[in-house]
């Protein structure tokens, strides 16, 4: 595809805008996209610059008044919208000082804002097993509770099973 403005260079930038349902399209060569006000370009892009776009998403958390104090760490003094401009935290302790803030951010990229790790690969059967034992008990435990006990012998002889399984490896 040749680029719409010079019909000279092959397009390397596309760019489509939508506007009121209409979209329109724009494929430009690198030279006459450096010179379109509509393409912005950044000669360095880094994640601290990703992180600090995301930090204000919309819709999750109560509004609040611009008239509210910054909050800012109590270790180093870096304020949240330092971070947010630079995308970089002053200590450790700015966690803990941008905590409120930071857990709509972190449920966004995660899905969930608490750490629940990964397991590793090697030695991942005998901890999933764990897990999955650990599971079985407290639904052994629910099911003697409301007495289906038909239930409970089945978790039971899955649970040695398990544990048997462990033993063996």
């Amino acid at each position: 595809m040749m680029c719409e403005d010079c019909g000279k260079n092959s397009a390397t930038f596309h760019m489509t805008e939508i506007i009121n349902g209409k979209s329109k399209e724009i494929h430009l060569c690198e030279d006459c996209a450096s010179n379109n006000e509509d393409f912005s370009f950044s000669s360095s892009f880094t994640i601290q610059d990703l992180l600090a776009g995301l930090l204000d998403i919309p819709g999750e958390h109560d509004f609040k008044p611009n008239f509210v104090e910054d909050v800012s760490c109590s270790s180093c003094g870096t304020t949240y919208e330092e971070f947010k401009r630079r995308g970089k935290f002053g200590c450790s302790n700015c966690y803990d000082s941008f905590r409120e803030k930071l857990l709509p951010l972190f449920k966004n990229i995660h899905g969930h804002d608490t750490h629940v790790g990964k397991i590793p690969k090697r030695t991942g059967g005998v901890i999933k097993k764990r897990k999955d034992i650990n599971s079985l008990k407290t639904r052994l435990q629910e099911s003697v509770k409301d007495e289906k006990f038909e239930m409970a012998a089945e978790l039971r002889d899955e649970i040695k099973k398990l544990e048997d399984e462990i033993k063996e490896s």
